[in-house]
Order: structure tokens, then C-alpha cells, then sequence
């Protein structure tokens, strides 16, 4: 898809702006630009607006005008005349420093750290490109998504905005120990440094690790997992009182604590422990979603990691047998689980475990939300409002509003009719900087 308009404007955006740093560094800091919307999605008001001008003063909104408004001052101005503008997406689980294949269980044992690092930088372009201006990374095996998110903060490579848990902390031998199916000698014995923890006293241990390496938020493993090589998807994989003390010392130092969880009884003991939100939840049942009620405890659901790794299961070959059989049974269930915890009014943000299936899809969870009973308006909201309120960044992300960074994107048509169209982006603009895809 192409927009006739973008192609007349990119380049002069590009050399204005490329590369401008979000802290406002750029010689355009405080020029001032527009967008003509045919269309803008009001995500605070859950509303369709007609044609609208948004005025940009460096990297943030300015304001927000009806209609085609002139704008004294004003650089330069952006015409989409048949597109809709939405706030920039928000993918709330994501894992940029790595994309599953056939070769994913031997690549660890041939490329190093700065393969999987370079890799990264082309999965934060494709994430962008899809309209996806914010994620939530959660976790990694090296610290690398800290670096490549410094170097996405510094101009050096395009990407989106990311906020990053560095390694998930959880149990010996649970989802977290990247040294599951190892020989012996080459196991080890993983510890709070590595984000491996046995006791309340481990878990301290590891958030200030964390703190120390520079995350921005905490990832645990409370029970299985598909792509681990165990046997189990549900088993719970930590106690409440590890993960109560990984949420307290994580609050402590500012972090959220999402919580990987698929069996009942795992996200039970997250809830009661006070994680902020729940990946997955695919076998979550109604004690659970009543819990997560009274708790205020967020849903990610994840739906299309469970989907695609299902289909991927049928191919011989890409997943050791124990794995394929774990895909198969969570396939089926995560979709039916999300759309029966939207109906008993459970909070949900927006998030695709990305890597799992190939970044750059990611919108096509939003397809799979509205198929589980999801309103449009909905989907799009647990993308940009209701994630940025998880990341509690809700003053500076998810709705196009004055203060807040100029995120800005837009696809031809109205995603409400058809939200398949969030696939097909056709104008991506990150803290005031453009980034055109090829048509």
C-alpha cells in the first residue's frame, strides 16, 4: 500500500528530523509541523473524529484541530487526505533480540551475543514499520535489548520506543533457566545473576541485579512454558512467597512486574503476589479472573504466540517432540481464554509475544481479539491507552493529545469497519520523526 501523499513529504520530513533523539536534541526541537487527517481516532473518548489537523512542536503534540486548520508558523504540512490517524501501537510483550526458527534450539550453542544484537536491530525496524512505536521487551538472554534500546534512545538505529526487562527471573530448570536440555557439564547452576532463583532471599538478589544493568521493568516465570524444553505448560514454577518478594523489591525500585503464566494455579499465586500484569493466561479460569478483578491485576493474552506455535507444531521438524506436544495443547485454548476474560471484565493491554511468530506482524492479534468478542474500539484502545496505562507512561503515550510524543500512524480506510487494515500501516511517525515503509 502506498500513500500518494507520504511520498511527496518523507524525504524533507527525514532530513529535518532523522535520527532526532526523543530528549528533544535535534536542530528541529521546536519547529512546528501538522498532520491532515481525514480521519483520528479520539483513543481517551473512544470516538471517530472527522477530518483533523494535528499540530507537532518537536517531538510532541502541540494540539489537536478540527477540520484542515492552517497553523501560523507552521514548517511544513503532512496531508493524508483518505487516511485514518491513530496513535502509534503499543506491543506490551515483545522479544526483539531473537525470532524463533527451526535452528533456534543449536543457535545458542553457535552465534554469539552480537548475532543475536545486529539480528535485533532488524526486528526493531520491521516492529516500527508496523506501526508500533512502543514495546515492552520482556526478557532476553544477554542484556542485549538494554543496548539496542539505548541505541534506538540515541539515534543510532531506527526502532520503537523500548522498555525492557533484561532476563526473566524464575526457578531452576522452570521457563526462565536458559539451560533447560543442556548436557551436564554444560549447565551449570544458573543463579540470581542470571535471574535464577530459589528462595525470597535469591529473588532481592536478582531485581537489584536488574536494577544495576539498567532494566525497566521485571519479567517472571511463575509456571511452564511451551518453547522450554520440559515437559510441562502449566505447572506452577515459583512460590508466593518468591514471587511476593520479587514484587516487593521490584517496587521498591520503580519497576512493574509482568508474570509469564499459563497454568491456573502459577497465575493464582502471581495475582495473590501482586504482579501487575499476567502474560498468556491461557488456562486461567474464573477464580482466576475474579482475582485479577479485585487485584487490578492486567491480561496480556498473547493469542496469536499460541496460534502460530500451534501451526507450527503440525511441521515436522521445527519443534522437539515434548515442545510440538505443549503447542498443541495451548493453541486451541488461548484465544477462547482471552475473549472469556474480556467478557467477565478482566483489564487487558495489548501484547504478541513477537519472536515467537515473525516481528512485523503483530497486528494481526488484533484480528484474532475482535474474533474472541472484542469490540475494534477495544483492541485498538488495549493497544494505546490501556498499555500505556500498564507501563504507567499514560501522561506521555497512547492517545493523540497535546504534551504527549508525537506518535502518530495511519492506514487508509477506517480500522473500525475492518481492523485487518492495522496490518497494512502506511505512515509511521515516532516522537515527531517520520519513517516510511516501502510502498
Amino acid at each position: 500500500m502506498r500513500l500518494l501523499p507520504l511520498a511527496a513529504v518523507v524525504a524533507s520530513t527525514l532530513a529535518i528530523s532523522a535520527h532526532a533523539a526523543e530528549a528533544d536534541k535535534s536542530t528541529a526541537a521546536t519547529e512546528v509541523r501538522t498532520i491532515h487527517c481525514a480521519h483520528l481516532i479520539d483513543t481517551d473518548a473512544g470516538k471517530l473524529l472527522g477530518e483533523s489537523t494535528i499540530v507537532i512542536e518537536g517531538a510532541r503534540i502541540k494540539e489537536v484541530r478540527p477540520g484542515k486548520a492552517d497553523v501560523a508558523g507552521a514548517k511544513q504540512a503532512i496531508d493524508l487526505p483518505t487516511s485514518t490517524c491513530l496513535p502509534g501501537l503499543i506491543d506490551s510483550h515483545v522479544h526483539l533480540t531473537m525470532e524463533f526458527s527451526p535452528t533456534t534450539y543449536s543457535d545458542k550453542f553457535r552465534l554469539n551475543a552480537a548475532d543475536f544484537a545486529i539480528r535485533s536491530t532488524v526486528y526493531a525496524k520491521r516492529t516500527l514499520d508496523a506501526g508500533f512505536t512502543t514495546v515492552r521487551n520482556l526478557a532476553d538472554n544477554n542484556g542485549d535489548s538494554m543496548s539496542l534500546r539505548n541505541a534506538v534512545n540515541a539515534g543510532i538505529v531506527p526502532g520503537p520506543r523500548i522498555f525492557t526487562a533484561g532476563t526473566a527471573i524464575g526457578s531452576t530448570g522452570g521457563h526462565a533457566d536458559f539451560t533447560d536440555g543442556f548436557r551436564k557439564d554444560l549447565a551449570g547452576d544458573p543463579g540470581p545473576k542470571d535471574g535464577i532463583i530459589n528462595s525470597p532471599e535469591d529473588a532481592w538478589k536478582a531485581v537489584r541485579q536488574h536494577y544495576k544493568d539498567g532494566a525497566d521493568a521485571i519479567k517472571i516465570m511463575p509456571s511452564g512454558g511451551v518453547l522450554d524444553e520440559s515437559t510441562s505448560v502449566d505447572n506452577a514454577q515459583m512460590t508466593i512467597e518468591e514471587i511476593k518478594a520479587v514484587v516487593t523489591a521490584a517496587h521498591d525500585y520503580g519497576f512493574t512486574v509482568a508474570a509469564h503464566a499459563h497454568g491456573a494455579e502459577g497465575i493464582r499465586r502471581a495475582i495473590l503476589g501482586g504482579v501487575d500484569s499476567i502474560e498468556h493466561g491461557t488456562y486461567m479460569d474464573d477464580a482466576d479472573m475474579k482475582l485479577m478483578k479485585e487485584h487490578g491485576t492486567w491480561l496480556v493474552p498473547t493469542i496469536i504466540a499460541g496460534k502460530y506455535a500451534a501451526e507450527q507444531a503440525e511441521k515436522p521438524g521445527v519443534f522437539p517432540p515434548q515442545v510440538a506436544a505443549k503447542a498443541r495443547l495451548v493453541g486451541p485454548i488461548i484465544q477462547a481464554t482471552a475473549g472469556k476474560a474480556y467478557k467477565a471484565g478482566v483489564k487487558i493491554a495489548f501484547g504478541t509475544d513477537a519472536a515467537v511468530y515473525p516481528h512485523g506482524r503483530n497486528a494481526k492479534e488484533f484480528v484474532y481479539m475482535v474474533e474472541a468478542g472484542m469490540p475494534p474500539m477495544f483492541v485498538i484502545q488495549a493497544a494505546t491507552t490501556h498499555a500505556a496505562q500498564l507501563l504507567k507512561k499514560e501522561k506521555e503515550l497512547g492517545s493523540i493529545a497535546p504534551g504527549k510524543f508525537a506518535d502518530v500512524i495511519a492506514v487508509e480506510g477506517n480500522p473500525l469497519d475492518d481492523v485487518a487494515l492495522l496490518q497494512k500501516v502506511g505512515f509511521v511517525m515516532k516522537a515527531g520523526t517520520v519513517y516510511a515503509k516501502t510502498p
